[in-house]
Formats: structure tokens, sequence, C-alpha cells
């Protein structure tokens, strides 16, 4: 205990997080400051790394005091987020204040009665000049109501003197890593689990009572010791082996009715489930949303090397109080995106055929984006604050997403490479982690470098079309050298039509009119109510006026019909828009014709 005190004493910053009324959603924060500058300020940040937008955290905080000894200190609010303290220089300073936390997502902070999470970007205020010194966090945990379980805290933070339930004090080496660093706190499900010498933990908040832990831990395992191998060989942890760049790591997992997402952090990863994607004990045949719920871990984790340790060059240091562009989410993301679930496969969570199927729906994502035309995946990588966080009716005609295009273009590169013989896209990734010294700031100049070194040529052609250009990528062609048939089937009604819809109550609702389709060229517009249909007669039917509730009434009531006229509801009014159904509008469809190729491209990880 000596130890731990003195080791939370050399902290001269240092944050006390209690539940102050879990009812009101309240959070109480005691931030003390050992040395205070003259006019010390403090500020929070604007938004949280790995999430691209500004999320205003500052807008959830309230009552802020100020202290040296028993006098109270004015503070003067500067900015939206940023206060100065008019406080004597190296006198302990003490702040106080509160934090409403109802935002169950893993990006910022919740609290309830059953379950308290945060990220440090939404409760713990910025000490400006000090964000280099130590930190230390201290966690209270809630008075217990009378029949509820005891409340437990996860955190990969360093612990200095923690109870058996996880409360206590942390430690931080600065605030990036205090801000990197959530914490999980209720009555979860956890466990532990070893890969590779690494100790790891996962915890879930919010699971049912069918619930299969042990096929979780069972299936990570497996996704987590793929990654370990595929970034450090075989041998890694083992005596005389290469250690991996991270000496422990905690998933965190909230099983809600319906959400999905996940943020990667250094040492952990917060995610969020629907909870009927939860492994279900005596289920033997795998679900589609737990392969979902796999890929998303698989991802996360990926990041802990690629965004974590490799990372942009403009992200060497965080600028917490405004936007921090760069141009490289779509390799930071999209080839994240890529190898989350070819390493599914390595990992034997699934078979080849499951995993052409998610190839193939990433595939159709992009084909079905008319904005993959207008925006490069460079372009959307920059625009991500504006554009892929804030999305609209307009989104898929100016945009494309630098995950799923990203992951085409590391396909596109992996394939190609593999083609050509001279490596693999495994190689580069393994190349741009030593070159950068185990994990380090890169360039899309370093990026280019790497596919030479391994490729043996420059792949500068490529970049500029694939990357920076607007054209098709040879999808195709390459997934054919490799064993894989591109069939063509025909497309769904909505695709057909070239329109988002949702189907409830008996409405169809127009949520997207997409560029170039035939509802546009109709007349259509996002938000319209679609009611029915008129057909004109013909020489065997009469003129006929249908209600329809679902765009599959479109094969009852036409028959053989091409034209129509669409009954729509706009702003209350009724409107009728000509529409005709087009010709030839398909959607891939990936089999596997050779399986010795795709077995090659699926098996081999290359030697690190």
């Amino acid at each position: 205990m000596a130890a731990g005190t003195a080791l939370a004493r050399s902290s001269r910053i240092r944050y006390r997080i209690a539940c102050a009324d879990r009812h009101a959603h309240l959070f109480a924060v005691t931030l003390q400051i050992d040395a205070p500058a003259a006019g010390q300020a403090v500020s929070l940040p604007a938004w949280i790394p790995g999430s691209y937008l500004v999320r205003e955290f500052a807008k959830n905080l309230q009552g802020l005091q100020a202290r040296q000894g028993r006098r109270a200190v004015p503070i003067r609010q500067v900015d939206k987020a940023t206060w100065h303290i008019d406080c004597v220089a190296g006198k302990p300073l003490e702040l106080s204040y509160e934090v409403c936390a109802y935002d169950n997502s893993v990006r910022t902070a919740w609290l309830d009665a059953d379950r308290g999470f945060f990220n440090g970007t939404s409760l713990c205020l910025r000490v400006e000049g000090q964000t280099g010194e130590p930190h230390a966090l201290e966690v209270l945990a809630p008075p217990a109501a009378k029949g509820e379980a005891r409340w437990q805290c996860a955190t990969s933070l360093a612990p200095v003197s923690v109870d058996r339930h996880g409360f206590g004090r942390y430690r931080a080496a600065g605030y990036d890593e205090l801000a990197d660093s959530p914490v999980e706190m209720g009555a979860f499900w956890s466990a532990e689990f070893d890969v590779c010498g690494v100790p790891h933990r996962f915890v879930v908040a919010g699971a049912p009572a069918s619930f299969d832990g042990d096929r979780l831990i069972a299936d990570t395992r497996a996704v987590c010791e793929a990654e370990m191998r595929f970034w450090h060989g075989a041998k890694v942890g083992k005596r005389g082996g290469p250690k991996p760049p991270h000496d422990r790591y905690v998933f965190m997992l909230n099983a809600v009715d319906d959400g999905y997402g996940g943020l990667e952090h250094r040492h952990s990863t917060a995610l969020i489930c629907a909870r009927r994607d939860l492994p279900r004990h005596g289920t033997v045949r795998q679900a589609e949303g737990y392969t979902t719920l796999l890929g998303l871990i698989s991802h996360e984790y990926f990041h802990t090397w690629n965004v974590k340790r490799l990372r942009p060059a403009e992200f060497a240091s965080y600028d917490y109080t405004r936007e921090n562009y760069t141009e490289l989410l779509w390799f930071f993301e999209g080839f994240t995106s890529y190898y989350d679930d070819l390493l599914l496969r390595r990992a034997g969570c699934i078979d080849d055929a499951a995993y052409l199927r998610l190839v193939n729906k990433t595939i159709n994502q992009v084909q079905q984006t008319p904005g993959r035309q207008v925006q490069s995946v460079a372009q959307a990588s920059f625009d991500a604050w504006v554009k892929y966080y804030r999305q609209d009716e307009q989104t898929p005609n100016s945009t494309v997403s630098y995950y799923t295009k990203g992951a085409l273009v590391a396909l596109c590169l992996d394939l190609t490479l593999r083609a050509e013989g001279r490596g693999t896209l495994d190689d580069v990734m393994r190349h741009l982690w030593k070159t950068s010294g185990d994990g380090g700031p890169v360039s899309e100049q370093d990026i280019a470098d790497a596919l030479q070194a391994v490729g043996g040529r420059s792949f500068a052609a490529e970049l500029s079309k694939w990357v920076h250009g607007t054209g098709e990528l040879p999808l195709a062609d390459l997934l054919r050298a490799h064993g894989v048939a591109v069939l063509d089937d025909p497309a769904q009604r909505a695709q057909e039509l070239g329109l988002r819809v949702a189907e409830t109550s008996g409405s169809v609702q127009v949520k997207v009119v997409l560029r170039g389709g035939a509802a546009e060229k109709a007349g259509f517009a996002a938000n319209d109510e679609w009611l029915g249909i008129e057909l004109a007669a013909t020489r065997s039917q009469p003129a006929q006026a249908w209600r329809i509730g679902k765009l599959d009434d479109l094969a009852l009531y036409l028959g053989p019909q091409k034209k129509m006229t669409a009954l729509v509801a706009r702003d209350r009014r009724l409107i009728r828009l000509p529409l005709q159904l087009p010709s030839g509008i398909g959607t891939w469809r990936l089999v596997s014709h050779d399986a010795g190729k795709l077995g090659r491209w699926l098996d081999a990880p290359g030697k690190p």
C-alpha cells in the first residue's frame, strides 16, 4: 500500500471520479493540480481520436468550481471548452464539476442505475502545459442499493492501488494515455485469457442468460492469436521470439437491444452490439450477427497495430481542440477492414464460402454507391469530419466510404502483388511496421515505398487511379485470377429502382434516391411516402390502381408491365410520378471456381 501511495503521489495531476447521481446520469469529478501555473488554463477535448467528428464534449460539463486551500478561485471561460483559473502559481489547486453522461455509445460517457462507462475525453479536463506529466485516476465505487449486485470496474490503465472489484487508483503516463483508456463499471460478465503470453480480459455488459461466454472467449482468442502471428510470426511471445507491442488488453462490450460499433484504443477497445448477436448456449450453427460481431472484434484488435501505433503522420500528436485532417483513412480504416474478415478466415472462425460472402457484400455496397464516381477515397478520408460522420439523404450520391472502398483497394493491391509473385500485402504491412520503428507515424510516400520494396516495382499508377481517382477497380479480373468466379444476379427491387427505403407499418418511406437511377428520373425525392401505383389499361386488363405497403408488392400488381404511375405523398401533397422499370440492373455474386488458387490466397499469410 505504501508503494502504491507513493506512485499516486508522484502524479501531480490527479482525478477522482464518483457516481454523483446515477438516476440523474451525473458523474462528479475532482481534479487536483499540485503545481498550477498562474492563471492556469484547462480544457475539455472537442473530439475523441478514432471518431472523426467534433462532438463538443464540454456541452455536458456543469458546475465548475475552483479552490486553493479554503479560498474559492475565480474562473473565466474563454471559449466553448476552455477555462482560465485565476489562481496563484505553485499552490495546489482543486477543481470540481459534474458531467452529464447520457450517451450509450462507445465515444462518450454513460451512467445509470445499471452501468457506468466513460472515456477520459468526456470527463477529464486537460491541464494545459502539463499534459505530458504523469496523471492519476481514482474511480470510486457507487454505494450498492439493497439487493443490487456489486459493481466491478475494468480499464486498461495500470493499477496503483485497487480493490478486488477493480475500484481504486490507476496511473497514466500522460493525458494522451488517460484519454485513450476508457473505463467500464457495473455488474458485468468478465473472463480472462492469455494470447501469446499477453494477458487479455473480456467484459460484457447487458448479456442475457443465453450468452455463451466460453465460445466468445475461444473465438476471440483464435482471432487475437491470428493477428499476433500476422504481425510478428509464429514465435511471437515465446522465449527468444519477438515481443508484442502491448503487455495487456481489455475488450469492453456493451450488449444492447439494437446497436453496432467500436472504438479502438492502445490497450483496449470499447464495443457495442445487439444482444441477439451474442453467441448462445446450445446453438451449433453460427448466426450471421455473431460473424459480424467477430469481424468487429477482429477489426478493433487489428487497430492495436494499424492506427494506434502505425498511424498517419498527421496524427503524430493530437490537437484535441479541432479537426485533425489526414487523407490516409483509406489505409488505416480501409486496410483494417480488409484484414478483419480475412483474419477471421485464417483463424478458422469462418470458411471460404462465408468469407466470399463478406467480400461480396463489400463489393456490392461500393458498387451501389454513386458517390464512388464523384469522390476519391483519399478525399473521403479528408472529408470524414463533415461527410462520413454527418450522413444525410445525399451522402451515397456525393461520397464513398473509406472503410469499404479502402478495403477493396487493399484487396486489389494484395491480389496484384500475389499475381506478380513478388510478395503479398501482408509483407507490405510488416515492412511498414519495421521501417517505421515497430509502429510509428507514416505518410502515403512511406506506403508507396513499402509497396515498391515488396513488389519490386512502383505502384504509383495504381495509387493514383485507385486511391486518388474515381474509376472502377479491376476487381473481376483479379478475383478470377485467384480462383473466384464473378456471377451476375438480378438486383433487388430497391437497387433496381435506385432507392433506399424503410418499410414499416405498411408504408414505403423513401430515404435515399440514388443518382442516375429510375426513381430519380421519375422525380422521387428523399422523405417521399410511396402510397401506390396506377397502371394504364391494356388489351387484357382494365386500368388499375393499387395501394402498396412494401416494394415486393410491385411484382404482385405489375405482372409483365414495366410502366406505371407512382402515387406519392410529399409535404402532405399527393403527386403522380411516371416510372418505368429499367433493364440490365444486376448485382455481383462470388463463387469459388478453383479451390487451389483460392486457398493459396486465403491460407498464405507469408513469412514475417
